[in-house]
């Protein structure tokens, strides 16, 4: 090497200096901005592509119809910084139509996903497929929630079988992560084809006004069926919200997102955890003396014990607070269930309802019920049963809508617990109703009666059974009253005052708790005004041995 050289090679010079030569390999020579700076352009650039959706036009369509953008869901979810992962957006738009991250909700993380309408209207291809999948399995594999915000035309046809091998991908990865992570699914605007399936894979699913959620649009049902139908009437919220498709139904987007908050704080991050514990200021140990009018009043109406109430007013003696979140309240009234509170305690509300159907159970009120108690049980949330059952519903129309399948199936699940359980029975508890109803004798860690249960066989109608001697002498004697020249409306009054003191009789010594009291079928009779006390003290106990883990041993054939 000649000494200029070697000289040229270890100069130092400044290399802040402004008369320095900068290297072809190091500019731009178009536009004098060096690689560094263009990278830096290009990064703000392609970070801001998500953000700006499908353009201004696009937004202002967006709201034009009522709805927000995937962003301001975001907004309404958390005032935190969310962590937005997988901002791709492909040379066709691939993977831009849904939203991707995690947020910081109350201090806990959150999955969520978005589809954003305004980037060909919320449709999936294969690469946003695979990108909600991988948000999916990450939910799974971390132990949190997720949150889904559906607004989605379904496939995006252009992109051939990509679409549909994007929510197969997305089905299967859902799939994998239930009975991990709990969900809840929102649906906004039109959601049809994958994107009615996709969600109602999830835990719950909340559909709001002026939305449509269906595996085929008005449309095909005219071209295939010749049925014109409106979208509302066919996959509408007042449709889902009676089929149990939907979980609940809301107003409006906000209302959907507030009442998706609102749920979130009664599940757990997991399978493997409790749900948040917040303790109350409610006293659990007073006498309640708003319960004791609740029952002094409904029983001491002309109807007597045969009077029909309203089981949330008796849940609002229970809850902390007198707040409960339930579930499904559009279908099978006559059975509710709901989250609550018990001493700080989530909890899960069984409860017959007396003031629907007298609160038999029918097909919709048994797999209602079946799905409510499995999702506790996956969950690791104590369950409470408010016993106030005359039977299951007879008749054609449910025999032939399958009871037997329906009824066996919230057996089944009732059997299946294995979190703490407890069992109030307020009035009746009859025949296989009772034998179902989470008894001692199917896993039941408490069962309570009040005074005025009516445990027995069968209700009112036994007295045939029971007393069908007397019933027959009765009759002989109205009979004979007849032949002597009495006159009918005499005989017909001894005869009625006859069979209506068997039937008290029998339900002096029949329709009460004292057998199942001294059979151990019941542990203890509970006086009104005390259930809170009885209930939370024991609620407590129970939790305070129960440790929270996933679900093991062997899995059933039937769900």
């Amino acid at each position: 090497m000649s000494e200029q050289a070697h000289s040229n090679r270890f100069r130092l010079g400044n290399p802040l200096a402004l008369n320095q030569p900068v290297s072809k390999k190091s500019s731009n020579l178009s536009t004098g901005e060096s690689l560094y700076d263009e990278a830096l352009r290009l990064g703000e650039e392609l970070n801001q592509r998500p953000l700006l959706g499908g353009g201004v036009d696009r937004v202002r369509t967006q709201h034009a119809k009522g709805r927000m953008t995937v962003w301001e869901r975001i907004k309404v979810l958390t005032e935190e910084e969310p962590n937005i992962l997988f901002r791709n957006w492909g040379p066709s738009l691939d993977g831009a139509s849904i939203v991707t991250g995690i947020l910081n909700i109350g201090g806990r993380d959150v999955a969520v996903y978005g589809h954003d309408f305004t980037v060909r209207a919320g449709s999936m291809d294969a690469t946003n497929g695979a990108k909600l999948a991988r948000l999916l399995y990450m939910a799974g594999e971390n132990g949190i929630p997720l949150i889904g915000m559906n607004d989605s035309a379904g496939a995006f046809v252009p992109a051939g079988v990509g679409g549909l091998d994007g929510y197969s991908e997305a089905f299967t990865a859902l799939r994998k992560i239930s009975g991990l992570v709990p969900s809840i699914s929102l649906m906004f605007g039109y959601n049809a084809g994958g994107g009615a399936y996709l969600p109602r894979q999830g835990s719950f699913m909340i559909q709001c006004e002026d939305t449509f959620i269906g595996l085929t649009g008005p449309g095909v049902v005219k071209s295939v069926l010749g049925e014109t139908v409106s979208a509302d009437d066919l996959g509408g919220p007042g449709v889902h919200g009676l089929s149990g498709v939907c979980d609940l139904t809301t107003k409006d987007e906000l209302g959907s997102l507030r009442t998706a908050l609102r749920l979130l704080q009664y599940l757990p991050d997991n399978n493997r955890s409790l749900a948040p514990f917040a303790a109350t200021s409610d006293p659990v140990d007073c006498h309640n003396f708003e319960e004791d009018l609740l029952f002094r009043r409904t029983f001491a109406s002309p109807a007597g014990m045969n009077a029909p109430m309203d089981i949330t007013l008796y849940l609002q003696q229970i809850a902390d607070y007198g707040e409960f979140f339930e579930l499904q309240p559009q279908r099978a009234r006559n059975l509710v269930t709901a989250f609550g509170r018990l001493g700080g305690h989530v909890v899960g509300f069984v409860a017959n309802n007396s003031a629907v159907a007298s609160g038999q159970i029918d097909v919709d009120a048994a797999l209602k019920g079946t799905r409510f108690i499995r999702f506790c049980n996956v969950y690791n949330i104590p369950l409470i049963f408010i016993e106030d059952v005359s039977g299951f519903m007879p008749g054609t129309e449910q025999e032939h809508r399958g009871i037997i399948l329906a009824g066996r199936k919230l057996l089944d699940s009732i059997i299946d617990v294995r979190t703490p359980r407890m069992t109030m029975i307020i009035r009746n508890a009859i025949g296989g109703a009772y034998a179902c109803w989470n008894s001692y004798f199917t896993g039941a860690d408490r069962v309570f009666a009040m005074p005025m249960a009516r445990i027995a066989v069968m209700g009112p109608a036994g007295t045939e059974f029971v007393y069908k001697d007397q019933i027959r002498e009765i009759s002989q004697q109205y009979h004979s009253a007849i032949e002597r020249g009495a006159s009918e409306i005499e005989a017909a009054s001894a005869r009625d005052a006859a069979l209506a003191g068997l039937s008290d009789q029998y339900e002096s010594e029949i329709m009460n708790p004292k057998e199942a009291l001294s059979l151990g079928s019941v542990s203890s009779l509970v006086m009104p005004g005390e259930s809170r006390r009885v209930l939370a003290q024991n609620l407590d106990y129970l939790m305070r041995h129960y440790t929270p883990e996933p679900m093991s041993g062997v899995q059933r054939e039937h769900e």
